[in-house]
């Protein structure tokens, strides 16, 4: 690493460092806390003596070292920096390059700890509280700290965010290399064929790690079960037959995966904070919802997320799930009620006739006299809720963490929907597979009997709440690249488009793709 030249030299007259002192306040006038942190030290500099060294070439290191976090490099403008420094000569200008190597380290942490955008501002439906941290307390630890250890500590310490950056250097070296290789032609291949396309076919997957090296033309059953393999890391049926959406996936360039990578490390930088010993973590795009406890998966369903429609669609948010409500009684959103059911009411009084229609006094409605002609979205006066049943919307079972999306996980009647591979059909609420599972796991922190507490309220037939003695966090997230422990990355579409919006912010802050040698 290049030495840089000191901005302040001894030895150094009184008039010179008052100078600079003022120069250092002039530069940081405009910002409050760049201001408080140099009157707190007398306008002296962190930056700008040769015993600052070491502070210097960390912070270096760090912008140099940025594009591997998926960061644009030039925003920090290390090139530019250096120049400025060898070329000043006056304690003016060297009072002003002080207050700026401040900025651009503010900069520079805040970006990798928390991300370089706004989520809210990229999608109205990511709900994500960035965890920004102060500015001042920054600059006070990194002034009290080993430089080079604090620089590496910058960064999200969440294992997945090591395995993506991992990740991300292994396909850009994939990419110097010529990426892999010819895209496959054709839109099914099943056992026993042969030609061009199989082993196009046998070329990409022993490319892509899926498939040991082997000379077979033939779709065998090496090449059946490398497709298997790539159909279970990304989120297909896993049938074994190369169909239309599994080579649609297959023929995915690395510049894609590569994109999905970095944006799964902006992610990251988003929710960089604990996340809770034992968490609920929902992947939207997986389809999945699971228990966390200690790093480790202890349970996994499969789940139904919101329809792609923009109304529909389920947000981004973490918030504490407090309860679960066993025989739920389902009460109708607004939306649903004025969009699907209103209609309904004005040609047949009688229609949904499993829902309970009541006024503002919580009276029931008696439909052989009620007229429904005349009401639209804007003034239909009553609510609907629909009793605890077998057949009810929300199943048997809701697990409630209130929130002000009105978002929460529960079972419901249609069973059918989870073997489909794509589950992207509910009105943005997430519905289990195996709810009555998933609450037994969560009881077993409380009860010794979990599954015969349960059944207990559950044969009663009447609504029940209960309090989990321990709130357990629940985190609703949207990852097209994860990278498990075993270190073999996971792909899945973007179902809501919301990455390909992600990735064209960074694209426009000066985020870009690189092919890297060695």
């Amino acid at each position: 690493m290049a030495m840089f030249v000191f901005l302040i030299t001894a030895p150094q007259s009184q008039a010179q460092v008052t100078d600079f002192r003022q120069a250092v306040a002039q530069a940081a006038a405009n910002d409050p806390d760049l201001v408080s942190f140099y009157r707190e030290r007398g306008f002296n500099g962190i930056w700008s003596t040769s015993g600052d060294r070491n502070r210097r070439n960390a912070l270096f290191a760090a912008f140099n070292a940025a594009a591997d976090h998926g960061l644009p490099a030039d925003l920090y403008d290390a090139n530019g920096l250096m120049a400025q420094l060898q070329a000043a000569s006056t304690p003016q200008e060297q009072g002003r390059l002080e207050v700026e190597l401040s900025r651009k380290f503010l900069d520079y942490a805040r970006d990798v700890q928390t991300g370089l955008l706004i989520p809210s501002r990229i999608d109205p439906a990511i709900h994500r509280q960035v965890p920004l941290r102060s500015r001042l307390g920054t600059l006070r630890a990194f002034e009290q700290s080993n430089p080079a250890a604090f620089m590496r500590a910058l960064p999200p310490s969440a294992p997945e965010y090591t395995r993506l950056m991992a990740e991300k250097m292994r396909i850009e070296r994939l990419l110097a290399d010529g990426g892999w290789g010819a895209q496959v032609p054709g839109r099914k291949y099943e056992r026993g064929d042969s030609g061009a396309g199989v082993v196009a076919l046998r070329n990409r997957l022993i490319t892509m790690g899926f498939l040991p090296r082997t000379n077979t033309q033939t779709y065998d059953d090496s090449i059946f079960g490398a497709v298997q393999r790539f159909q279970q890391a990304h989120g297909l049926a896993i049938d074994g037959t190369a169909g239309p959406g599994t080579l649609e996936e297959i023929n995915v360039q690395p510049e894609q995966r590569l994109r999905s990578i970095i944006v799964a490390m902006e992610r990251e930088r988003w929710i960089n904070r604990p996340r809770g010993e034992r968490h609920i973590w929902v992947n939207i795009t997986d389809f999945t919802a699971k228990i966390i406890d200690n790093g480790v998966e202890t349970f996994s369903t499969r789940s139904v997320v919101g329809a792609r429609d923009r109304d529909r669609v389920t947000p981004e948010f973490s918030d504490v799930m407090e309860f679960m409500v066993i025989n739920p009684s389902w009460y109708v959103p607004r939306s649903i009620i004025t969009k699907e059911y209103l209609p309904q009411l004005r040609n047949n009084p009688r229609a949904v006739r499993n829902l309970v229609i009541t006024d503002s006094r919580g009276r029931v409605v008696d439909r052989s006299t009620a007229d429904f002609s005349g009401y639209t979205e804007a003034n239909f006066p009553y609510s609907m809720r629909e009793p605890p049943s077998q057949g009810n919307a929300l199943g048997l079972v809701k697990f409630m963490f209130p929130n002000r999306y009105n978002i929460y996980l529960h079972d419901t009647p249609a069973k059918s929907l989870f073997g489909r591979e794509t589950r992207a059909y509910s009105h943005g609420c997430v519905r289990l597979a195996d709810p009555f599972d998933f609450a037994y796991a969560l009881l077993a922190a409380q009860v010794g009997n979990p599954q015969e507490v349960f059944q207990g309220h559950l044969r009663s037939g009447r609504e029940r709440r209960v309090d989990l003695e321990a709130p357990v966090p629940v985190h609703l997230v949207y990852r097209t690249a994860t990278v498990p422990a075993d270190g073999r990355v996971q792909y899945r579409r973007d179902v809501y488009g919301r990455d390909g919006r992600i990735w064209n912010a960074l694209s426009r802050e000066g985020v870009a793709l690189r092919a890297v040698r060695g």
